[in-house]
């Protein structure tokens, strides 16, 4: 049974115009509490989504949908049965190890009744079925892809049900309420069977149900059930494939030279020792990201290419753009973060005048680059006036529509192939979508030049550390008066940083009052205090990006490690200060926080001389993670973490075992931040850092114990794919501190 995809008509979805025009008649927003999920949900409905989701169902051969269902309600997208019961199913999002591969297939067999040892999954594409149904754009980010899909799933899987048990009834001559369904069969009278492989091809012909009821969550077998996933075994013997890996005959493959400082342009290019490297076939001069240029060595191999652009004489024109040097970039924003900037919050700071204890803080954050395992990489084959690209993509239908754009070609005339991804952080979903525009451009110059062969353009680690797109610099400051008891009396909180979103598609909702809502996401929550906060974004010629939980990267810290500090001054546990002022409103963190607390042994086990406990706890996505760990200080000075456990509320689990290893890449993404080395710097407008040797990474023996714990929940499940990074590096920090008596306020650590 080969479910066919059906598409949608080339206009907006009725969802979205509804959303638009309740946007547009919404009274306006105060800036903090513009979350970013809100921000992306109204984003879906502005000119980015609505320029994107009719283009992408032109290239699909838009076709009204069957019935009142939307593409992305139709089985016929997302199940295809085999006779031999083999159940493949479509997944709407990309799979960059996060586990969707494994988690969304769940979902919809459990509704589907299937034999969970049948199961398969693969990848969809830019069609618009593949939307995400809540946003209304091929989007993965967010940490949305379990909490956006489950109810999606689910219904999925029981429509294909309702088919099957009705071609079986059909077939056996009696009503379908008699019948039941079982590990991919359909049980008949007297437990006669019919297997889902044997029904498939009459249950596709049948018209699809468009309500169907779901099963009550005490009858679920696998939702909530630790499941190994689908592909660790192709993972863990090295078969698994990547966008890395795509192969096609007479493939070349190009690196290209890019401008050391951003947008810079060429002033000279001798091509001519490239050239006559053995296997290079072309050298091309190619538009490259931010208006500047560069250089493509196109050849029969890395290798040859790499060596070819090696060999390149090349001498940059830097003089019209901007040499952002971050030594120069902390004193000027050290100088906006004591002035008044945009205000997101604000409260009355009179209080800090004659509040009988003050802090007074300023905290650095670096730049990151995300550097995933896999660094980027895109196959574009150009044949006549249609393409095919090749690539691990959170955005596919936004690259095709700009794909197509790059090429000077109609957008139906694009197809993507979505692939698995060696990891990604947020640097495969790029609203410019730079490197997918990069590859097309080399690839018609590479057609231009007479090479008709697809063509991939793949960076190396170095340039993936160098090309861009990093988490923002930021600097916060702030002066915090509180009483004997810790009473926050007045709060006064400043951040400075580029803006993620200004100059993007997104800008218009996503960016408030001036105020970008990504860079301050976490901030007060979830304490009750009087809080003045306000952002000043300067404009900076380096290349920003969401990075992996996004604002709270940063935002987090500062409020986990004052929050501490408060407690420290004034004497107080600081699990019970926090509980005390969570108050009963914020149930979800309070169970978090207290199941780390019991499995932590905090408070009762006596820890090894030299150690200390760290707390922190912050929600962002919608799901809440506390961390308690344990710490020490080496002889040498070096903090060491030695053990973390987790309390996690992210509601209903919908596959465990996925939620505790994003929980455990969390925090080692979190530690890194902490780690010497784990920063980006530029000087004259160069990035410094090239690759892990001095991008440092932490290395097995970094890894510390994890443990993580769930609070049980039947509530819709939320995010798990960042929030497990925000509190790791703060309970880190409060650990130290306690040890120490000193907050550390730059990351990474700087214990000197």
């Amino acid at each position: 049974m080969h479910f066919e995809p059906h598409t949608v008509q080339a206009h907006m979805p009725r969802h979205l115009l509804a959303l638009l025009e309740s946007v547009q008649d919404a009274p306006a927003e105060p800036a903090q509490g513009l979350a970013r999920r809100s921000f992306l949900k109204v984003t879906a409905a502005t000119g980015f989504a609505l320029g994107a989701f009719p283009l992408a169902a032109v290239a699909q051969g838009a076709a009204a949908p069957a019935g009142g269902l939307k593409p992305f309600e139709q089985p016929s997208a997302f199940v295809r049965i085999e006779p031999d019961g083999t159940v493949t199913v479509t997944i709407n999002r990309l799979d960059f190890g996060q586990g969707v591969q494994t988690g969304l297939p769940m979902i919809l067999a459990e509704e589907l009744d299937a034999d969970w040892s049948k199961v398969r999954s693969t990848h969809g594409d830019a069609n618009p079925a593949y939307a995400d149904p809540a946003m209304g754009m091929h989007l993965t980010g967010g940490s949305n892809s379990i909490k956006n899909s489950y109810t999606q799933y689910r219904e999925l899987g029981a429509r294909t049900r309702a088919m099957l048990v009705s071609a079986a009834a059909a077939q056996w001559g009696v009503d379908a309420s008699t019948l039941r369904t079982q590990s991919g069969f359909v049980v008949g009278p007297g437990g006669k069977k019919l297997g889902y492989g044997e029904l498939a091809e009459a249950a596709m012909k049948l018209p699809v149900p468009e309500k169907v009821t779901l099963k009550d969550p005490k009858q679920f077998r696998l939702i909530g059930k630790p499941t190994g996933r689908l592909d660790a075994k192709a993972k863990a013997s090295g078969q698994q494939g990547y966008g890395i890996d795509v192969r096609l005959p007479g493939m070349l493959t190009a690196v290209v030279a890019r401008p050391p400082v951003f947008a810079a342009k060429l002033k000279s290019l001798d091509d001519s020792a490239a050239k006559a490297v053995k296997g290079v076939k072309a050298v091309l001069r190619v538009p490259v990201d931010r208006g500047g240029e560069g250089v493509a060595v196109v050849a029969d191999g890395y290798w040859a290419a790499k060596q070819g652009r090696d060999a390149l004489k090349v001498e940059w024109d830097t003089a019209a753009v901007e040499k952002a040097d971050t030594v120069q970039m902390l004193a000027s924003y050290r100088e906006l973060a004591a002035k008044p900037g945009l205000v997101a919050m604000q409260a009355d700071t009179a209080p800090l005048a004659n509040a009988p204890h003050r802090i007074s803080a300023e905290y650095v954050f670096p730049y990151l680059a995300h550097a995933p395992m896999e660094p980027l990489n895109c196959t574009v084959q150009l044949v006549g006036n249609k393409a095919e690209l090749w690539m691990g993509t959170q955005m596919p239908g936004l690259d095709a529509v700009a794909a197509a754009k790059a090429l000077g070609l109609q957008p139906q005339d694009v197809k993507i192939h979505t692939q698995m991804a060696g990891g990604g952080f947020g640097r495969r979903g790029v609203p410019t979508a730079d490197y997918v525009v990069e590859a097309c451009a080399v690839a018609k110059a590479a057609g231009a030049a007479g090479l008709a062969a697809p063509v991939r353009t793949l960076w190396s680690r170095e340039d993936d550390i160098k090309g861009g797109y990093y988490r923002p610099m930021h600097v916060h400051r702030a002066e915090i008066g509180f009483d004997a008891q810790g009473n926050v009396l007045a709060w006064d909180h400043t951040i400075v940083g580029q803006s993620i979103l200004k100059g993007s598609p997104f800008e218009g909702f996503m960016v408030k009052n001036g105020i970008d809502a990504t860079a301050i996401e976490g901030m007060k929550e979830p304490y009750d205090v009087p809080m003045k906060l306000s952002v000043h974004h300067p404009q900076v010629n380096v290349p920003v990006l969401w990075w992996r939980s996004v604002g709270s990267t940063h935002t987090a810290y500062a409020m986990e490690t004052l929050i501490d500090e408060v407690a420290r001054t004034t004497k107080q546990d600081p699990v019970a200060y926090r509980l005390r002022l969570m108050g009963d409103k914020h149930p979800r963190h309070k169970a978090a926080l207290e199941l780390a607390v019991a499995q932590s042994g905090y408070g009762k086990k006596k820890l090894p001389a030299g150690r200390a406990w760290g707390v922190a706890v912050h929600v962002s996505f919608q799901s809440v993670v506390a961390y308690v760990v344990e710490a020490s200080v080496t002889k040498d000075g070096a903090p060491k973490l030695h053990r973390i456990t987790a309390g996690v509320h992210c509601n209903l689990a919908v596959n465990p075992k996925s939620v505790e290893a994003q929980v455990q890449g969390g925090a080692l993404m979190g530690l890194s931040m902490c780690l010497p080395g784990g920063a980006v710097t530029l000087k004259d407008g160069v990035v410094e850092q090239s690759n892990f040797g001095d991008f440092a990474v932490p290395r097995i023996t970094d890894m510390p114990q994890v443990a993580v714990h769930i609070v049980p929940s039947a509530e819709p499940p939320t995010g798990m794919g960042e929030p497990g990074l925000p509190p790791l590096a703060p309970a880190f920090a409060n650990a130290i501190a306690q040890l120490t008596g000193k907050t550390l306020r730059e990351l990474p650590f700087k214990m000197a």
